[in-house]
Parts: structure tokens; C-alpha cells; sequence
């Protein structure tokens, strides 16, 4: 390693990874410092990748040309297709990771990985020069100058585990957490709040009685994450999860110990996971629930290891054993490691610019559950956009903002840096306003121009994909163009699933577009069909049958983007212009949107704040226009 970098990355998860391997991939000279090598890529709560909206985000991570798909793909153990049964638009892949294989191969990656050293060290502190970064101070090695800094810190900033009334400090258990980080920042005018996240205990397979349980197993083809990945090999071992249940008398145990849980005994008094809430939490606030789900996940092929899905908690270790015991299969269960609540650093997100800098400390960008997220997905969603963008603060580019009308990463970004989180916050469908045309499948359109773009994605890879879409394209206007005539054995077929006969020639898109037809009935009349792939013919069928909701949404997002478009100037003094009130004033001075349709979402600033501020902007770039031309 040297002494002064492009750029540096403090933090070696999911979040450090994808921003150290993008800055580096983009040229620049990169440095990721972690306390310990051992732990880069570490999966620090389930072993699993995707799930309902997660699965999009790995998906245009892949696109932007990230490592994540790529390695869920190489070291799954089982793959599902989530909400299958509904439309693409919501439907998302997960996968069952080994979590061990999965952490070799991230490591192996950045290992291998040209412009990126790695230093095994503490970061101490933050070096400045006239608000901007200059570089860190790290505890053995000391100064390092760095043009740009990504902190994706995960929750070691502030770090504190919580077992029962036990409260040690860490990051992760059995690893110290990062104070002198978190004081650096504070000295630079951050505010750190406290957010919190838990686990469950660690059972022991061999202990387990699966025999009464309910056994998932893997889809039967299974779908990639990566578009980089031809398929998944038939010997690739798969392997089942299972589902049990709580019960009244594992309430029962839990209830009476409640006022041993750190949530509840006033020992946290951080935010939590709604989403994803501790046993405790579950029983205050679903009192009315006889059972919770329970999902056994297996960690690896190499170990007997499983991870309770459903029961995080914080409760005393004696306790745990005692209430996973009343759980049917694991009534003589051993834990191999007991769960445990942990608190964690945040800096409000609103502090940050779209493009995940932050607005007091120039060429400073955060990353991960520092932004108040949680989520390896969201998290390295987070860290590839950093990345890119303080490699191309580095080079004195423009930054790179990705839209909410062009992907869930562009949701995650404006949520988080214009709305702010009160709670930790994870990505659902729910919040995508366009995921009719903002789907998993067609992520690589979407995207893979801009990785491209950024040197991320081959031209030999791209080229496959800018094909494969021109198939797409090209077999749209082909099933357009052909007539299928009454009387026929496609129109009998018809009948036949209870649909209306053909009265008149008929386009096979029109006959496609009904809910009885689908591809499978259409092939046998059309012989180009029959020799696409799987992923083609599942675009081809989506568009055709949502034709009509899908140009609506796209009418929709360009009305968006003229909103979107009108950008609002650095030097813009709010205090002269007319009519906008005194709180419409402070939240703008505050937030500094930058652009109207950025404003527009700042909870409180009216539509009518909105108008005024559109018909200044146009008044004062017309004025502008007037004065050049003089």
C-alpha cells in the first residue's frame, strides 16, 4: 500500500465491498480498510440474498456491473421465486447462501481485484481541508491522503450488544465496534443517533427433529441473480429449508421474561426494525397472535448450523433455550451461539446529496446502515453508488443520480436522502411507484448502459445484452403482425380453456393478451417461439399483456420528468421569492433539494410552494437568457 489514494473505503461488508471493488474497477487508485480481513464479506445476520424487493436491488446491482448476483449465484444452496403466482412486477428472487462459501468468495474477489489494497487497521479519524476530505488517521499506520472517502461502517459506529441486562460494546459479536470513527464525525457537526437490529440464536442441525416439520424446497429451475450467469449447474447441491411455529406456550415463557428483554426493559431506547421484529416485539404488538412463523435456514453445505428465521431476540441466553425448547422440532434443540439486540451509529440520510454525499463534508460519501437502512441488499445497493460516485468525484466528473422512474436503487436514494427515516429502513415493491416498468427482469435494460458507460460491464457483455433485447423487441412486432384466422386449431385450443372462439383474423398479440392464453398455446402456431429462451419468451408475454398499463406508466414518468428535469441553482436564495412561507423556506434551506421534483417530495412543501417556485425559476432563467443575448 501507498500513502495517498483516489479514493478509500472504511468498511469491509456488503456496502465496503461493492464501493471498493467499483471505484477500483473505474481506475482509481483504492484502499478498503477493515479490522480484520477475515471478516470482508461476512453475512452478519440470515444466510440469504434478495427476497420481496430486495431481489430487484441485487438484480440492478448486477446491472450496474456489482459482484453481489454474481455471488449469490456461485455459492446459493437454494433459489425461490418469490410472489411467482402474481404478476413480474412484483415478483422477486431469494436465494439460501452458504454463508461461509459466500464470504470466501467476496474475499477471493477483492483479493484478486486490480487498483485495491486492503489494510487491516482502525480508523480513528477523519482528515479535512476547508470542508472537504483529505484523507483518515488510522491507529498502527497513521496518516493516509485520499481524494475521496466512503464510510460503510455497518453497524460498528457506536456499536453496542445488548443479551438480556449484559451490555458489551461491538460491532458484531466477539468484535469490537468503532468509537473513535464516530467521535471524528461528531467533531465535524454530524449528529449520530441510535437505531437497533437483532439475531437470533445459532441451533445445532443435528439436534433439530425435521421429521415434523414442513420442508421448502428449491424451485426446479432456478433463476439467476447475475445476467452474467448462463444458468445454475445441474450438480450444484441445493438443499431444503423448513418451517415451524410458536406457540401459546412459547408466549407464554417469553411474556413472563419480558421484562428481561433490553427493548422493553427500558435499556434500548433505539428505533428497531419494523419489518423485521424481534420475538418480543412481535408478541406487543400482534398480541392477538396464537403463532409466529419460524424459518429454519440452513448456513452451508459444510456445517450443521441453522439460523431461526422469526425469533431475533435480546432476551438472557438461559431464557432462549428455554422458549426455542417449547417450539415444535426443537424441543431438545442445543444453541450453538445465542441471539443478541445491537444498537448502531446513523446519520440522518437527509444529510446526504442523491448521490450519497454528504453536503458538509465535500467528497465524503456514506454508505450502508450509517444512511439508517438495514439489509445486505440495500446496503450494497448504497456502496456501488458511492463508489462510482467518489470515483468520479476523484476525476473531477459529474455526479452519477439514478431516478426513481429508472429503478428501486433510485427509490432507495431519494426516500432516504429526501424524506429521512425515523426507523431502519428496507426496500419493499410498495414503495416503487413504476415497478410495472421498473421489474427484476429487465433490469439490464434499464441499467447496463450506465455500467457500461462507467467501464463496469465489458462491451462484450453489454453487446449480449443490447441482442437479447433486440430479440425482445423484434418478436413484439413479429406476434403484432400475424394473423391467426377462426376455424383453426389455436382457435379450438381456445375453446378448449373456456375462451371466447375467434369471430375474425386475429393478431396473436391480441390472442396472448387474453387471460386464458399464454405462450405455451401460441408456440405450436408460430415456429420462430419455440428456439427463445425462457427470460425472452417471459418479456415478450409481460409486455404484451400489460401493454396497455404499461404505456400509462410510462405517460406517467414523463410527466415525472419534467418535474424531475427543472434543476434548482446552488445559489438559489430562497428569502427572494414571494409567497413562499416561512417553514416552506427553512425545510428547502435544509434539505436543498436539488431539483424541483426533489423538492416536491420534502414532507410539507405544498404544491403551491411548488408552483411558485416553478414560475420563479422559469422568470429567472428567462432574465439570464435575456442578459446574454444583450
Amino acid at each position: 500500500m501507498n500513502k495517498n489514494y483516489d479514493c478509500i473505503i472504511i468498511g469491509g461488508g456488503h456496502a465496503g465491498i461493492e464501493a471498493a471493488l467499483a471505484a477500483s474497477r473505474m481506475g482509481c487508485s483504492s484502499l478498503m480498510v477493515t479490522l480484520s480481513f477475515e471478516t470482508i464479506g461476512q453475512m452478519s445476520c440470515n444466510p440469504a440474498i434478495g427476497g420481496v424487493g430486495k431481489g430487484q436491488l441485487v438484480k440492478e446491482i448486477d446491472a450496474l456491473g456489482g459482484e453481489m448476483g454474481l455471488a449469490a449465484d456461485k455459492t446459493a444452496i437454494q433459489f425461490r421465486q418469490l410472489n411467482a403466482s402474481k404478476g413480474q412486477a412484483v415478483r422477486s428472487s431469494r436465494c439460501q447462501s452458504d454463508r461461509k462459501r459466500y464470504k470466501f468468495y467476496m474475499q477471493g474477489v477483492i483479493r484478486r481485484q486490480e487498483n485495491l489494497d486492503v489494510l487491516e487497521d482502525e480508523v480513528e479519524g477523519l482528515l479535512t481541508k476547508k470542508d472537504r476530505i483529505a484523507g483518515i488517521m488510522t491507529k498502527k499506520t497513521g496518516r493516509i491522503d485520499a481524494a475521496t472517502v466512503v464510510i460503510a461502517a455497518g453497524t460498528f459506529l457506536k456499536g453496542r450488544i445488548h443479551m438480556g441486562k449484559a451490555i458489551t460494546a461491538g460491532g458484531r459479536i466477539g468484535e469490537p465496534n468503532s468509537t473513535r470513527l464516530a467521535a471524528s464525525l461528531e467533531d465535524l457537526g454530524f449528529k449520530i443517533s441510535l437505531f437497533k437490529t437483532g439475531t437470533p440464536p445459532r441451533l445445532d442441525g443435528k439436534t433439530i427433529d425435521f421429521s415434523s416439520l414442513e420442508a421448502q424446497y428449491s424451485d426446479e429451475r432456478p433463476m439467476p441473480f447475475s445476467f452474467r450467469t448462463p444458468g445454475i449447474p445441474r450438480d450444484q447441491k441445493l438443499v431444503p429449508c423448513h418451517i415451524t411455529h410458536t406457540n401459546e406456550k412459547t408466549h407464554e415463557m417469553i411474556r413472563a421474561h419480558m421484562h428481561l428483554s433490553p427493548m422493553y426493559s427500558g435499556q434500548i431506547q433505539a428505533t428497531g426494525v419494523r419489518y423485521c421484529p424481534s420475538i418480543e416485539d412481535k408478541l406487543k404488538k400482534f398480541a392477538d397472535k396464537s403463532r409466529h412463523q419460524v424459518f429454519l435456514e440452513p448456513e452451508g453445505l459444510d456445517t450443521d448450523e441453522y439460523y431461526p428465521n422469526g425469533i431475533s431476540t435480546g432476551l438472557p441466553a438461559d431464557v432462549q433455550e428455554r422458549f426455542v425448547r417449547t417450539i415444535r422440532g426443537l424441543e431438545n434443540v442445543k444453541i450453538n451461539r445465542p441471539g443478541y439486540s445491537i444498537e448502531h451509529g446513523v446519520i440522518p440520510p437527509t444529510e446526504l446529496t442523491p448521490y450519497l454525499e454528504t453536503k458538509k463534508i465535500g467528497n465524503l460519501f456514506l454508505a450502508g446502515q450509517i444512511n439508517g437502512t438495514t439489509g445486505y441488499e440495500e446496503a450494497a445497493a448504497q456502496g456501488i453508488v458511492a463508489g462510482i460516485n467518489a470515483a468520479l468525484r476523484a476525476g473531477h466528473k459529474a455526479p452519477f443520480i439514478l431516478g426513481r422512474h429508472e429503478s428501486y436503487i433510485g427509490v432507495l436514494m431519494d426516500d432516504l436522502t429526501t424524506k429521512g427515516t425515523e426507523e431502519p429502513y428496507r426496500m419493499f415493491t410498495s414503495r416503487v411507484e413504476y415497478r410495472l416498468i421498473v421489474r427484476e427482469d429487465n433490469a439490464d435494460r434499464r441499467l447496463a448502459k450506465y455500467s457500461c458507460q462507467f467501464g463496469l460491464l465489458s462491451s462484450e457483455d453489454y453487446a449480449k445484452i443490447e441482442r437479447k433485447y433486440e430479440l425482445i423487441d423484434e418478436e413484439i412486432r413479429h406476434l403484432k403482425s400475424v394473423r391467426v384466422y377462426p376455424g383453426t386449431n389455436l382457435d379450438r385450443e381456445l375453446v378448449l380453456r373456456n375462451s371466447s372462439p375467434l369471430k375474425q383474423p386475429t393478431l396473436l398479440s391480441d390472442i396472448l393478451k387474453r387471460p386464458e392464453a399464454d405462450y405455451a398455446l401460441i408456440a405450436p402456431y408460430d415456429g420462430r417461439l419455440k428456439s427463445y429462451p425462457q427470460e425472452i419468451i417471459h418479456q415478450v408475454e409481460y409486455e404484451i399483456k400489460y401493454e396497455g398499463f404499461i404505456l400509462r406508466q410510462r405517460k406517467d414518468v414523463e410527466r415525472f420528468r419534467h418535474v424531475e428535469n427543472i434543476k434548482i441553482p446552488k445559489d438559489i436564495d430562497y428569502d427572494n421569492i414571494q409567497g413562499l412561507s416561512i417553514e416552506v423556506r427553512q425545510k428547502l434551506r435544509k434539505f436543498f433539494p436539488l431539483s424541483l421534483g426533489q423538492a416536491h417530495r420534502i414532507s410539507g412543501i405544498t404544491p403551491a410552494a411548488i408552483s411558485i417556485l416553478m414560475v420563479y425559476l422559469r422568470k429567472r432563467s428567462l432574465e439570464k437568457t435575456r442578459g446574454r443575448k444583450a
